[in-house]
């Protein structure tokens, strides 16, 4: 399935797209919110800007995704695949990311705020400017 088939079925209506392939793809300003995109392969897909809130990314591959100033507030993330992600100034606000993977991924100025992340791996990943889930600003 191409982008524009999957934006085609979301607008019609349909909302599961486990296990889909969108790896590289282009998904700038999509709104995908309240999709399921369990065990989804999106790594290196360009998702910035996207409208992903309530979206269900359980175990899906993500990494070296961008999804810088994404709206992934809500959203479902636990185990998924996060390594090296692009999610600068995202918004993460009560997202579940339980053991998600989350090395190298860059949450600069991203807000975590009321979000799960408890098991989530975040060795190396860039922190600065990020609002924590208990509302402290990582320095």
């Amino acid at each position: 399935m191409d982008v524009s088939e999957l934006i085609a079925q979301y607008v019609a209506g349909e909302r599961d797209f486990k296990g889909i392939n969108l790896i590289g793809m282009s998904l700038v300003k999509a709104n995908l919110s309240g999709a399921s995109l369990r065990e989804a392969s999106l790594s290196e897909a360009d998702l910035s800007q996207a409208d992903l809130v309530g979206t269900n990314f359980r175990e899906a591959s993500l990494s070296k995704a961008n999804l810088s100033a994404a709206n992934l507030s809500g959203a479902i993330l636990n185990g998924a695949n996060l390594f090296a992600a692009n999610l600068k100034g995202a918004n993460l606000s009560g997202a579940e990311l339980k053991m998600a993977d989350l090395k190298m991924a860059d949450l600069s100025g991203a807000d975590l705020q009321g979000a799960s992340i408890w098991g989530a791996t975040l060795t190396g990943a860039k922190l600065q400017g990020t609002i924590m889930p208990d509302g402290t600003v990582h320095e």
